[in-house]
């Protein structure tokens, strides 16, 4: 995809990662909606952002998902591309079955069919494009499951298939699909912990390293920082038990 020209949707906006990324393709000459549940979070974003554009929905909601895509074409008919970021991650204590699946259902609604269904709301309306990109934002965890979020690690693969067959399914069109894995990054996803525990790879150095790939190759299928090599290449490289181990080892 190119940089700037474009109009761009980015779901979970409001903060983390999807902030970030709103914030970086705002600056870089982009029309930017962002839109998520939290209406004050997104409003704060705005706010400092002018030019920037906001959309509350819930991602979790099929119904609520169908009425936020008719409303965002008819009101931004240019937008071409959709980054599906938003998410939730909670620990699950399966032992406690069945008393974990409100947990887990949410987690798939949210992550799973969230992005499934409103990719599919809206590619009707890209591939109507002269050039159009769907992005999912999946998880080094996709690669090497946490043992903790077992629910989170499975959605984040499962996207990552969806992503992959996507790909092939839309070839020959103006559509392209591109998958951007992050691995642990300092953000407020778990909570305030993970936003400041310096073993997470601060916020700000994440989305340079992804721009950077983004404008340095065009035609980049997934977008992989180094400090996520590791996870996405543990089965290549014949070391996932190590990282798995390593990974889940107890803090």
């Amino acid at each position: 995809m190119q940089i700037s020209g474009n109009t761009i949707l980015i779901t979970g906006g409001g903060s983390g990662i999807g902030q970030a990324l709103a914030e970086k393709f705002h600056a870089a000459g982009n029309q930017v909606i962002i839109a998520g549940r939290n209406a004050a979070n997104l409003d704060a974003v705005t706010a400092a952002n002018p030019g920037m554009a906001s959309m509350t929905f819930d991602v979790g909601d099929a119904a609520s998902i169908t009425a936020f895509a008719a409303q965002l074409v008819a009101a931004y008919p240019a937008v071409n591309v959709i980054i599906n970021n938003a998410g939730i991650m909670q620990i699950e204590d399966i032992l406690q079955a069945p008393a974990n699946l409100a947990t887990t259902e949410a987690t798939v609604a949210t992550n799973l069919l969230g992005p499934i269904r409103l990719t599919s709301a809206l590619l009707p309306h890209l591939l109507k494009q002269p050039a159009a990109t769907v992005m999912m934002v999946t998880s080094g965890l996709a690669f090497v499951p946490m043992v903790a979020t077992p629910t989170y690690s499975a959605t984040k693969s499962a996207i990552h298939a969806y992503a992959m067959a996507l790909r092939e399914q839309l070839k020959g069109t103006s559509t392209e699909v591109v998958e951007i894995i992050p691995p642990y990054v300092q953000t407020s996803l778990t909570g305030d912990h993970q936003a400041n525990d310096p073993a997470a790879m601060p916020l700000t150095d994440f989305i340079d390293e992804v721009m950077a790939i983004l404008a340095s190759d065009a035609k980049v299928r997934e977008v992989i920082v180094e400090r996520c090599k590791p996870l996405r290449f543990a089965a290549q490289q014949g070391n996932f038990d190590q990282i798995f181990a390593t990974l889940n080892a107890p803090r």
